[in-house]
């Protein structure tokens, strides 16, 4: 728990006033029993009006005392509690931004969303539940109890047997409930998972009418939450009736016995009536402690959860960093012997022993089946992965020598699943250069063949895009995304299959600016279609994670069967067609 100390500190001023002023509520709560034991013994036997008005203004000036201090001390609880929760907030998503793909898939979205929300939500909650009954459970717990014992010792031994119950009936709920809360919130990582999948492939689902199975998928992970959420509350649900009931039970044994002292003249009713209230808040303060225990058992499930994510090892760093200062100036590649696995332990390599060069300013176009290796190959770039054995080297430099930050500067690649944000087509596009002027902007655009389509729209380049761009086909998503790249002026420029929902004549046209806008900046194209790569300086066919071929157009339809095998069975489709 220490890691949260450094969220405490610079809201350490309310931490502290929260719980002191609540204090005014227990010296409240503890006074006003007794000032109502004195109306009834002295001014309502003695029939003292005077001494009844006098000591109900005194009531009334400590309920006042007692109002300003609770709204204070709310006050601080939910500043201290907020505050902590928004710069943990800060500091997990921080954290969650320097993750490699391998740390994300490793958590997967839907959890690190529920932890990034619901598990700092409950810190949040129980902090500030904490602060409002730090001191007022205990203190009206120990401020009732000396109350009571100086009224009435004998009667106040009620409670030596009613107490150690109680707390034995806390601690078993609390050490039950805490895994249970550990497996209730993996359900929830499950459900949000769910939700997130559903959500964004809603066009898929609906185009193959899946919906009614995604429906059962989700009433399935939504039901496991149910029964999870219902296991964990479960020792609540039984324990606070049982609690209630015993602390009920002891109140009426307390007016039974206390009943009879008054019958035989023993005990005031004043006294009786005071002795009842402190009881019961006794009982109370428990029963308060009691729930921030169960709260914070919660709490403490997402605490090890937020952990989890802050301890995580990120296998991406700039610790091996030997030249961080260090930039992309040529874009010069080349790949010494790579081989790559996902899953370590596996015998399978996902590219095996990867060798080849590529020079500046050079287009070179790779090709290959589906799962050969050409996106993870291109992803050993800008590191988005690690090498296992091998080294990739960008400018004759080994890319783990670089700066992060200063090696993806270099890059620019647009992924096969093309992703636009929330925000208009201008802000989307300066996500490759947040300086640049809006005529750079449109060049870029110009280049990737969007100018056209988005000057058409009525609002040009504030034009609004949904969630993912979802009110632009594909074509123009896969276009502005280009543009993205461009804007940013790389030395490496990767396109990954970013040109699959584009007409062959719009694609002739982007790779026709390319020689101008992008004479110097070495150039990997992925695609499927052999049209796609034909002009390229060299051309890499993977097959199984191997280089099975490497060349120009006609030197592999010369010498490599795999070219020859993708070349022709895409002619004869077009001839067909």
């Amino acid at each position: 728990m220490k890691r949260y100390l450094k969220y405490v500190k610079p809201y350490i001023y309310a931490f502290i006033l929260a719980p002191i002023l609540m204090l005014t509520e227990v010296v409240g709560e503890v006074l006003l029993p007794a000032l109502m034991a004195n109306i009834i013994n002295i001014g309502a036997a003695y029939q003292d009006v005077p001494y009844i008005l006098q000591t109900g203004a005194v009531m009334l000036g400590v309920v006042v005392f007692m109002l300003i201090g609770g709204i204070g001390a709310s006050y601080f609880a939910a500043k201290a509690a907020v505050s902590f929760a928004t710069d943990l907030r800060e500091d997990v998503y921080a954290k969650i931004q320097t993750f490699s793909f391998a740390n994300i898939d490793k958590f997967s979205t839907g959890s690190l969303v529920t932890r990034l929300t619901n598990d700092i939500t409950q810190l949040k909650n129980v902090i500030m539940m904490a602060l409002k009954m730090l001191f007022r459970a205990p203190g009206m717990l120990i401020g009732a109890l000396i109350m009571a014992c100086r009224m009435n010792a004998n009667l106040a031994a009620i409670l030596l047997i009613v107490l150690p119950v109680m707390v034995v009936a806390i601690v078993i709920m609390i050490r039950t409930a805490f895994p249970r809360f550990d497996k209730m919130q993996k359900k929830l990582d499950k459900l949000n998972s769910t939700i997130q999948e559903a959500l964004t492939n809603v066009r898929v689902i609906k185009s193959f009418v899946q919906g009614e199975y995604e429906e059962a998928r989700f009433a399935q992970a939504n039901d496991d939450l149910k029964e999870s959420s219902l296991h964990a509350f479960k020792m609540m649900i039984f324990m606070m009736p049982l609690m209630m009931l015993m602390m009920n039970a002891t109140t009426i044994a307390v007016v039974w016995f206390g009943g009879n002292q008054v019958m035989a003249g023993t005990m005031p009713v004043g006294d009786l009536t005071a002795f009842t209230t402190y009881i019961v808040q006794v009982l109370m303060s428990l029963m308060m402690l009691s729930m921030v225990l169960f709260m914070s058992s919660r709490a403490i499930a997402s605490a090890k959860r937020i952990g989890e994510v802050l301890d995580a090892k990120v296998t991406l760093t700039d610790d091996g960093a030997t030249a961080p200062e260090k930039l992309v100036k040529q874009g010069k590649i080349e790949f010494k012997h790579v081989s790559f696995r996902y899953y370590k332990d596996n015998k399978e390599k996902v590219l095996d022993d990867i060798d080849f060069s590529i020079n500046p300013g050079e287009t070179v176009g790779i090709i290959g089946g589906t799962g050969s290796g050409k996106t993870t190959l291109v992803q050993m770039i800008p590191r988005l992965y690690d090498v296992d054995e091998g080294e990739v080297l960008v400018d004759d430099v080994n890319v783990k020598e670089y700066a992060l930050q200063n090696l993806r500067n270099g890059v620019g690649m647009v992924l096969q699943k093309n992703v636009l944000f929330s925000g208009t087509i201008m802000d989307n596009l300066k996500w490759g250069d947040e300086d640049a002027l809006e005529e750079e902007v449109r060049e870029a655009a110009e280049a990737a063949q969007a100018d056209a389509f988005v000057t058409s729209f009525t609002e040009g380049y504030q034009t609004e895009l949904g969630q993912g761009g979802v009110n632009v086909s594909g074509g123009q998503k896969q276009r502005l995304c280009i543009a993205r790249a461009l804007l940013k002026k790389p030395k490496i420029l990767i396109l990954d299959d970013s040109t699959s929902a584009v007409d062959t004549a719009t694609e002739a046209k982007i790779r026709e600016s390319f020689t101008g806008t992008l004479k110097k900046t070495t150039k990997l194209i992925i695609a499927q279609r052999i049209s796609s790569v034909m002009d390229a300086d060299k051309i890499i066919v993977l097959d199984d994670g191997r280089i099975v071929g490497m060349g120009k157009h006609d030197e592999l339809l010369q010498n490599c069967e795999p070219y020859q095998e993708i070349y022709y069975s895409q002619m004869d489709k077009e001839v067909t067609a």
